[in-house]
């Protein structure tokens, strides 16, 4: 029994359209949905990057699904404003949002003008940033002159119960660590061994709450247009930490991915045009323990997608409702 979200890609595809898509898939059966956060794109052909904020507004009000968006604050976004943002959001559409909260990439932070810390120091601001969110949400005024800086600030407007905030985490080890600060795991499809190793670290190391799957997909007519999809927009995806951190622009990641070839997809995106053999992929990660899978289309023509898993996909799941936080 596991909530079927759609992802929201907001580096590839307009807000507008981005938003009769998001109708589109509770339509269809999606029982859930979440978003990026991105300043710019991975790649100057995916050539979108609208506001993540003012977007989750209005598909909140025009659907009746839960939402949830990934966020790095303490550089590009000052933990106060994120409390503030996520406080009005939950208070809007009480037990319907929810933020999973990492460290960042440099592509997004960069914008500051301030230099790209070390991962360690972006941890134990990420760390900072969470101890002030939490207590904004409760309701304490709060100062702090670490690594982040806040003076006196208190939330007026506070939803009753605050909205869960995740661990955002692709690593065993970062899982781990954020075991105890979070209340849940957002982590992406990877290899079978490798996913068991993440959440089977996060649950060792004390951590509770519902565990968030994205996964990358590439759905299509025919096995070539859908691996030519995959190539076209995610290619710029498949690299590997440190480097997916700290290149600062599309136009590096697009350099860098100059020489993926198309089969190296297949590594980080799930590609067929099978929905049969999508529906056994996803029931398999499933299994791993997920109990909420959040479904990203690679292509920027989302109807397609949405209409098909909808009709042949989800049914083999049954995607159940998320629990009110």
């Amino acid at each position: 029994m596991t909530v079927i979200g759609f992802h929201a890609s907001h580096e590839q595809i307009h807000p507008s359209e981005l938003l009769s898509a998001v109708q589109r898939a509770e339509q269809a059966g999606f029982t859930a949905a979440m978003c990026s956060d991105h300043f710019a794109p991975w790649s100057e052909r995916q050539g979108q990057s609208a506001f993540a904020w003012a977007w989750l507004g209005a598909a909140l009000q025009s659907t009746g699904l839960p939402f949830g968006v990934v966020n790095a604050p303490g550089q590009r976004y000052h933990p106060a404003i994120i409390a503030q943002a996520a406080a009005t959001l939950a208070a809007m559409y009480e037990g319907r949002f929810w933020v999973a909260l990492g460290s960042g990439e440099a592509a997004n932070e960069h914008i500051t003008g301030d230099g790209w810390p070390r991962k360690d120091v972006r941890n134990e601001r990420l760390l900072e940033s969470v101890r002030i969110i939490r207590a904004l949400l409760a309701g304490e005024e709060v100062s702090a002159d670490g690594l982040v800086r806040v003076d006196r600030a208190r939330l007026w407007t506070r939803p009753e119960t605050p909205p869960l905030l995740l661990a955002a985490a692709v690593s065993a080890e970062t899982a781990g660590w954020a075991a105890d600060w979070a209340d849940g795991l957002a982590t992406i499809a990877q290899p079978a061994p490798t996913l068991r190793r993440v959440i089977g670290s996060y649950r060792d190391a004390g951590g509770t709450g519902p565990v968030a799957l994205q996964v990358h997909l590439s759905y299509a007519g025919s096995a070539d247009e859908a691996l030519s999809i995959a190539h076209d927009q995610w290619r710029t995806n498949v690299f590997s930490p440190p480097l997916c951190w700290d290149l600062d622009t599309p136009e590096a990641f697009d350099e860098a991915a100059k020489h993926v070839p198309p089969e190296a997809m297949r590594d980080s995106v799930l590609i067929s045009p099978d929905p049969g053999q999508h529906a056994d992929w996803l029931a398999s990660l499933i299994e791993l323990g997920v109990d909420e899978i959040y479904l990203h289309h690679v292509g920027q023509d989302q109807d397609r997608f949405i209409d098909v898993f909808g009709e042949h996909v989800l049914p083999q799941l049954h995607p159940t409702r998320k629990a009110s936080a």
